[in-house]
């Protein structure tokens, strides 16, 4: 059953912007560029900011968390959490203490998004074993799991040594850190977050959405046989908004198409083609045209999925960040209220 009032979101993983000049922007410059986009957010009154994690050079973020702190800081409403929080090659119980801190920082706002990320430079990193990728998440989550729910902790695993009636502080002072499993299209994963009790960030990246409305059924049968309630499941998607269609298009695409083929690249994807990106913008999982066009298609996918928040990532490779603001300020002042209307 989807809420009555949708929330909306905006991710970002702090992609490399271009300057006036058309140079790549400092990481450093970037990050900052980052926390201002998330101010602006905050003062439209959107409902969320999530930060990525990435561990590359196309991306500014590997700490969300000081990002999210510093936004904190800066805002009074929005909610605040990662987008994802790569739990298998972290630490759970750094994860949680660097979580509660920003939740007690942000006076109870802070959300965490925990999943395996689509990139896996932080393995080698942080000296974890890809051929240990399943066993880590999966001991990983249930450790967390723990954290979350229990005041002192006993644990068990054959990653780390066992903790008995361990408490880890400071504790999340309401009680309760919003914590939802991040899935890209596992059966296996929409099972766990049932088990686990936890909601479902369904990452949408391409194709129609309505595809995975299977994965929704399925979460809602998995939390029925585990004899618990139903919990909130949300969508992210990339998105763009301009005055119009052709406008959005056309400030998206040259940096949409160089950062999907630079990623393209690694994993043996051929380049994309403009039909392919044309496509996905008008029946796929690319939110990107004028205030009419995404809000119908934000309403059209929430309708269909039955989702409780939609989070656009609106950060594309090196848009600069002046039309990050202008993309923020149209979706804030306009594209939220046209949705809730249209869902109302």
């Amino acid at each position: 059953m989807m809420k009555a009032v949708l929330e909306l979101g905006l991710d970002t993983f702090g992609d490399v912007t271009s300057g006036a000049d058309g140079k790549s922007l400092t990481h450093a410059q970037v990050l900052r560029n980052v926390v201002d986009e998330a101010v602006l957010a905050d003062q439209l009154g959107i409902d969320f900011i999530g930060i990525g994690e990435h561990h590359r050079a196309d991306f500014a973020v590997s700490a969300p968390e000081v990002v999210l702190a510093a936004i904190a800081a800066r805002t009074k409403r929005i909610r605040l959490g990662s987008a994802v929080t790569v739990l298998s090659s972290d630490d759970p119980i750094r994860v949680f203490q660097r979580f509660s801190t920003l939740d007690a920082l942000s006076n109870g706002r802070a959300e965490v998004i925990l999943g395996r990320g689509s990139f896996t430079e932080s393995f080698p990193l942080f000296g974890y074993a890809l051929n240990d990728y399943e066993t880590l998440f999966e001991q990983k989550l249930d450790l967390f799991a723990a954290l979350i729910s229990e005041k002192s902790v006993t644990w068990q695993g054959s990653i780390r040594p066992p903790l008995t009636n361990q408490e880890v502080f400071p504790p999340i002072e309401t009680g309760s850190l919003k914590t939802w499993i991040g899935v890209g299209g596992s059966p296996e994963s929409v099972v766990r977050a049932a088990r686990y009790n936890l909601p479902l960030m369904l990452a949408i990246i391409g194709g129609d959405p309505t595809r995975f409305a299977p994965y929704v059924d399925l979460s809602q049968r998995a939390y029925a046989q585990l004899g618990k309630p139903v919990q909130p499941i949300g969508v992210h998607s990339p998105g763009y908004v301009a005055v119009t269609d052709e406008q959005a298009r056309e400030e998206l695409w040259p940096d949409y198409k160089r950062m999907r083929d630079r990623i393209g690249a690694e994993r043996g994807w051929p380049p994309m083609e403009r039909k392919e990106f044309d496509q996905e913008a008008e029946h796929g999982s690319l939110y990107v045209g004028s205030v009419d066009t995404v809000a119908r298609k934000i309403a059209a996918t929430a309708k269909a999925l039955g989702i409780a928040r939609f989070d656009m990532k609106y950060s594309a490779g090196a848009v600069p960040h002046e039309k990050l603001m202008q993309c923020i300020e149209l979706y804030g002042t306009r594209v939220i209220p046209m949705v809730r209307e249209l869902l109302a």
